[in-house]
């Protein structure tokens, strides 16, 4: 092998054998120190040498000294050494959740409530982790999941979604999410403490981006239940933005708690009577990835941080 082959390596044993060498001044110390015969002491220089095609030893006297190769050799060593303990604290390190690189995926209401403050937390108790935040939606999430492009996702339960059984995947329950009913505050119902979702069947709606979105379905789901089916006039994946909508007397909406605040005025929240609908908000991995050191220490602060919230499940 010479030294401008693309297949350039070097054997770190052998470099600790030319160190002890430099130290000792002779092959048979060397072998002495090391518990090892002369003979297999100079074969592996030997080896190291050929390997290398540069001398790295030369006679002096009864012993022998080091080249100018291997002094430039060893030079290296001291920081191939340096960056081998590095490695080796870093690997114990990650071992115990203290470094690592976590790629998360989340719905936006999510961030806010449980991704950010468990984040923060993290940051501070595991400086030398490093936490990538993604906002996905709950198809897209899982589909990152599969693919290895996350390694945590925080979703909601949707049809056409992971089974809770699904054993593709771990799975650790965060928050019950209610969606309570959204109306401009001069609607006719506005003043109700409670409403019947079946009371809304003969108004315009306004809901999340498309059909596929999650809570789309949970509204589709929950008015169904009620005996009619939404008409649906605008969609908007903000939920500020529907909002906005709402209030300018666009329609009506099912918005989930953890969406609130909203910033626009105007506005009437209203529990549904009876069973209200509500998102199942959950944190997934691959299955047995949980068993990696810092996605269990993230796993291990979503929970923390939800179970920290009054809406925990």
């Amino acid at each position: 092998m010479s030294l401008d082959s693309e297949d350039f390596t070097i054997d770190l044993r052998r470099l600790r054998l030319l160190r002890e060498v430099e130290r000792r001044g002779t092959v048979a110390a060397t072998a002495t120190a090391l518990h090892l015969t002369p003979s297999a002491v100079s074969q592996q220089l030997a080896g190291l040498a050929r390997d290398l095609d540069v001398p790295l030893l030369e006679r002096q006297g009864r012993g022998v000294r080091l080249t100018g190769q291997a002094r430039v050799l060893l030079a290296h060593a001291d920081a191939v050494a340096a960056q081998l303990e590095k490695a080796r604290a870093d690997l114990l390190a990650f071992d115990a959740g203290l470094v690592g690189e976590v790629r998360i995926g989340s719905l936006a209401t999510a961030i806010f409530a449980v991704v950010a403050p468990a984040l923060q937390r993290l940051r501070a108790d595991r400086p030398g982790m490093r936490l990538l935040v993604r906002e996905r939606d709950p198809v897209e999430a899982v589909a990152g999941l599969d693919a290895g492009e996350l390694d945590v996702v925080v979703a909601v339960d949707h049809p056409g979604g992971p089974r809770r059984d699904d054993a593709r995947y771990d799975r650790v329950d965060l928050l019950t999410d209610v969606l309570d009913v959204l109306l401009p505050a001069g609607h006719p119902l506005a003043g109700r403490d409670e409403i019947d979702l079946a009371d809304l069947a003969d108004q315009e709606w306004v809901a999340a981006a498309g059909p596929d979105d999650a809570c789309a379905q949970i509204t589709a789901g929950a008015c169904a239940a009620a005996g009619f089916a939404p008409d649906v006039r605008h969609h908007t994946a903000e939920y500020d933005a529907l909002a906005a909508l709402v209030a300018a007397g666009a329609g009506v909406a099912l918005v989930p708690r953890l969406a609130h605040p909203l910033r626009p005025s105007g506005l009437r929240v209203v529990p549904v009577a009876g069973q209200a609908p509500a998102r199942s908000i959950y944190a997934a991995t691959r299955a047995g990835r949980g068993a990696d050191a810092p996605t269990a220490a993230v796993l291990e602060e979503f929970r923390r941080v939800a179970a920290e919230r009054p809406d925990a499940s």
